[in-house]
């Protein structure tokens, strides 16, 4: 089935009642000209209904599947359908779409084949450390930043961010089912081993709107073990290569 508009919006989103209904009109009013897909990742309050009250795709799992899953599934519906562009924010409000339209515009343009948002890099009336995480999540960023710079043979300030705007290049890569809990940083290594253009661009993120986040305390330190575990491995891989 082909998609009669060029670009697609998706959210990854497990149990985001309360926060879906603004993240849809705002999209709504930032992109008024792109479909959007919610992946309901098993959600047991109402996520698909009210995705589908305000007009949105939804694609809902049997049972929660994990984010990574959800991302896969989102760029393969991307994929499937022929979409040129394809966007992703999260579902708890933090990504605000005003930047995800900027992003969606460098990737029209040709700048780049994908474009992520960074709250970590500066520049466009940007400001440098505008962010000030906790002092063990500095600690967690210098790590995955040190560890992103070996692999990807280049600086890349906020790996773990889930504001993309990818080209219809980049979508085979994307959809691919993600091996690791850091799905993202597997994005990165496939993008930048495939020799796409990958832009990091500056972005504004909101707080979280309501509820928990669900990446703190352990969470949180095991995503940095996954990441740097994932990193290791490519490097491994790499060596054994040659």
């Amino acid at each position: 089935m082909s998609a009669a508009r060029d670009t697609v919006v998706f959210i990854p989103a497990w149990n985001e009642e309360d926060n879906l209904p603004e993240v849809l009109s705002d999209l709504a009013r930032e992109l008024p000209d792109a479909d959007v897909l919610v992946v309901d990742d098993g959600s047991t309050d109402g996520t698909a209904d009210v995705a589908r009250e305000r007009g949105a795709e939804v694609l809902s799992f049997g049972e929660n599947r994990g984010l990574k899953a959800a991302i896969a599934a989102g760029y393969e519906w991307a994929l499937d359908r022929g979409y040129a562009f394809c966007g992703r924010v999260d579902a708890d409000g933090q990504h605000p779409p005003h930047e995800l339209a900027r992003l969606l515009e460098m990737v029209r343009s040709g700048h780049c084949d994908v474009a992520v948002g960074s709250r970590f890099v500066s520049g466009d009336g940007y400001a440098a450390y505008r962010y000030r995480p906790s002092r063990s999540r500095r600690l967690g960023t210098a790590v995955l930043r040190r560890a992103m710079a070996l692999v990807l043979r280049r600086p890349f300030g906020d790996a773990t961010s889930g504001l993309y705007a990818a080209n219809a290049a980049a979508l085979p890569l994307l959809a691919q089912p993600y091996r690791s809990g850091a799905p993202e940083v597997e994005a990165l290594i496939r993008l930048t081993e495939a020799g796409l253009r990958v832009e990091e661009v500056p972005v504004n993120m909101a707080e979280r709107a309501s509820g928990e986040s669900k990446l703190r305390g352990g969470k949180a330190i095991r995503l940095v073990l996954t990441v740097a575990g994932t990193l290791l491995l490519v490097r491994f891989a790499r060596r054994r290569r040659r």
